[in-house]
């Protein structure tokens, strides 16, 4: 009955997938663990290797990395169960009833999303960015708000869907870099008229980046962005630029950026770093990108 999805790439998830498999087997419902090595390297393989030994536990390892759209469509093609439950590999399941749970909600829903939260204290000062911005948004994660907006809501993190549906949509291949997957897999069954029914089953994140890292994946988001806005959705940052653009100053926001990212990236690559200044280097750099696609 359920399938349970675990991509992974150089993450030790050993802690997750005993905890999982502890759960299904008290659940009495035939199950599975799938584990995908997104091309991590052989001690991270080594490290996860065990597990394969849990009855109804597999791992499927790839030598090159594919990217987070194709392995979770490849895992779900290999998937045996009508129902996928898609976790990330940086998750650590903190109550004893999620995934009986999800199986409630699944009984009457066709895609449920469990959601996510931060531990109450950051992991450390070089990860302060990373964890500032989370810890704001876990003040709108909880599943009465989620529901409000459900499919502006749909994240990847940790959600369940009906294999059938899943398989009929997929995680689209053409985003090969960090950002919008979920943002775009939320539009298309929004367009389908697929309910979403946001439960309040979280699973914490542990895998905060520190700010260099974290600020690369920002970069690397708005690149995605610049390239699918034609086939998603509004987000909060295409409706600033959208903005920005009627009023015919991308250019002029574009070039203020070159002039001031570096003070606004010493800012955010410091242990204080401020939300607002990532929010303004965020527009920036999507008119600097833009601006730049347009001239070509």
């Amino acid at each position: 009955m359920l399938s349970i999805i675990i991509p992974t790439k150089d993450y030790d998830c050993r802690e997750l997938v005993k905890k999982l498999h502890k759960q299904a087997q008290e659940l009495q419902l035939p199950f599975e663990i799938i584990i995908g090595e997104d091309g991590s390297s052989s001690e991270w393989i080594s490290t996860n290797a065990p597990l394969a030994q849990l009855s109804g536990c597999r791992i499927i390892a790839l030598e090159e990395n594919i990217g987070r759209a194709r392995i979770r469509n490849l895992l779900a093609e290999e998937a045996k169960c009508r129902n996928l439950i898609f976790i990330d590999s940086d998750a650590a399941v903190e109550h004893s009833a999620f995934l009986s749970n999800y199986a409630n909600a699944l009984a009457h829903n066709k895609v449920v999303c469990g959601g996510l939260y931060h531990s109450a204290k950051a992991p450390s000062k070089e990860c302060s960015l990373r964890y500032r911005y989370e810890k704001r948004a876990d003040k709108r994660r909880s599943a009465a708000i989620r529901n409000q907006s459900p499919y502006d809501n749909f994240t990847t993190f940790n959600f369940a869907i009906d294999r059938e549906i899943f398989l009929n949509i997929k995680f689209n291949e053409k985003i090969t870099r960090y950002g919008y997957e979920d943002t775009l897999f939320g539009h298309c069954l929004r367009n389908r008229n697929i309910d979403i029914r946001h439960i309040d089953n979280a699973l914490l994140h542990k895998g905060l980046e520190r700010n260099a890292v974290y600020l690369n994946k920002v970069e690397e988001s708005v690149r995605t962005l610049t390239g699918i806005r034609s086939e998603i959705g509004d987000t909060p940052l295409l409706m600033a630029a959208k903005k920005i653009e009627r009023l015919h100053m991308s250019s002029l926001i574009a070039r203020l950026w070159e002039l001031t990212n570096k003070i606004l990236k010493k800012n955010l690559l410091s242990k204080h770093p401020s939300l607002t200044i990532l929010n303004i280097y965020k527009l920036g750099f999507f008119c600097h990108i833009s601006s730049n696609t347009r001239q070509k």
